[in-house]
This record gives C-alpha cells, sequence and structure tokens, in this order.
C-alpha cells in the first residue's frame, strides 16, 4: 500500500509536490525504508551523492558502503531480538562505545578526572536485555521504564524535566562571532589542497552557511574546520 501511495504521490504536478505533500512523500518515503538504514535518513552523507562531495580520486581509495554497512552489522547482530532491542545494540555500539564514551574518557583523562559510568555496569546492562521490549516503551514516552523505576529514587522535578539536548549552536557562533568564523574559513581553505572534498562543495557549504541556513550547515562547517585542525595537528 505504501509503495501505491508513494507512485501516487509522485505523479502529482511538481507544483502540488510541496508543503503537506511533500512531508506526505518523506514520510512514505522513510517508512519504505527498512531498518537500520532508515534512522540515517538525515545523515547529511546519505542525502547527496557521493561524487558531489569528495574527489574521484579519494573516492576510489575507501568503500562508501562500509559505514552504512557497519550499522547493519551491528543491527543484525543480536539473535532473535526486537527492532527496539536491535536498535538499542546498535545505540551501544556507535553512539557510546564509538562515539560518546570516547570523548569523554579522553577528555577526562587528559583534565585528570576519574570518570565512573554506573548505568553501564554489567549487571544493569544483563537485567535491561532481559526486560520484554513490550515494557521499555510506552506508546510514544521515552525511558518510561527508566523513569517508572527510578520514581522512588529521583526527586519528581528530575523525572518529569523535560529533555534537553547537548548540541551547541555551533552554525550561529559561527555566523556571528567574527574570529571563529575567521578560523573556520581558513580551515577549509587549507582542506581544499589536501584532495579529499571537491572545492566545489566546500566553496558551497561556506556559500549555504552565510545564508538563511546558518544552523543546520554550521555543523558541517564545525566538522570540517575540525578536521582539518586535526590534520594540522597529526604534523607536529
Amino acid at each position: 500500500m505504501r509503495a501505491g501511495l508513494n507512485g501516487c504521490l509522485n505523479a502529482l504536478p511538481n507544483n502540488l509536490q510541496k508543503g503537506v505533500l511533500f512531508k506526505a512523500k518523506r514520510y512514505v518515503d522513510q517508512a519504505n525504508t527498512p531498518l537500520p538504514d532508515r534512522l540515517q535518513d538525515y545523515n547529511f552523507l546519505h542525502r547527496h551523492a557521493v561524487s558531489q562531495i569528495f574527489s574521484d580520486s579519494f573516492v576510489a581509495q575507501i568503500d562508501t558502503a562500509k559505514p552504512l554497512q557497519s550499522l547493519r552489522n551491528a543491527y543484525q547482530r543480536p539473535v532473535d531480538a526486537s527492532s527496539l532491542n536491535r536498535m538499542m545494540v546498535m545505540d551501544w555500539k556507535t553512539t557510546l562505545h564509538d562515539n560518546d564514551l570516547v570523548k569523554v574518557n579522553k577528555m577526562c583523562e587528559m583534565a585528570g578526572v576519574d570518570v565512573q559510568y554506573p548505568l553501564l555496569d554489567r549487571d544493569i546492562i544483563d537485567l535491561s536485555c532481559r526486560i520484554p521490549s513490550a515494557l521499555k516503551l510506552k506508546g510514544q514516552q521515552l525511558r518510561w521504564f527508566y523513569k517508572q523505576a527510578m520514581r522512588d529514587f529521583l526527586p519528581e522535578q528530575i523525572i518529569n524535566k523535560s529533555k534537553h539536548g547537548f548540541g551547541l549552536p555551533f552554525g550561529i557562533w559561527l555566523k556571528d562571532h567574527q574570529p571563529l568564523k575567521q578560523l573556520a574559513y581558513d580551515s577549509i581553505s587549507s582542506l581544499k589542497q589536501r584532495g579529499y572534498f571537491r572545492a566545489e562543495f566546500l566553496d558551497h557549504a561556506i556559500q549555504m552557511h552565510q545564508s538563511i541556513h546558518a544552523a543546520y550547515y554550521g555543523e558541517l562547517i564545525w566538522v570540517l574546520m575540525m578536521l582539518e585542525l586535526w590534520l594540522q595537528g597529526k604534523k607536529r
């Protein structure tokens, strides 16, 4: 049925495939994409052709399918698991093990701080694997089971506190703070000389950041800047 609906939406004139209809088409496209690929729908690198971002010589040296295949492997690793538990295992591997814990451990080590992760204790992890998936979510209420388990332990204002992300407004900072903007743009200019990215893609990223898309493209600018600064630091 989804495929038929998608065909009907695609058959509409271009001027009608906007607004609500555009969102409906996006929803159908996402629904037709299997997990875990669907989770990467908003990934910048998945919304642009590789040939538009990277140079031909660089693409020839890498396996462009490997990042997504790595996610698929993590997702398929559990045996006879629900989609929820598969996503949790993938999250443990890619978000915690490969990303968040690396950053926290390294920064705390540099600051001489000993960091512990009580919720990653093996007994708690094993317990979480025994809890039925149906109990981990209640409708669309995230962390419902955890909140119920902690209700007599944590204060009510913490239990019912709305979620706050850890993201920082890099795009706005880069647009409004001239020294930081100069550092970012100079770094990207140096990055052009390394042969990894197409110069026109880097120019486009800066152009879009300077326009109304400062917040969205600001994160990309930040990543490119940090990549170049890291590459420069490796030579020292």
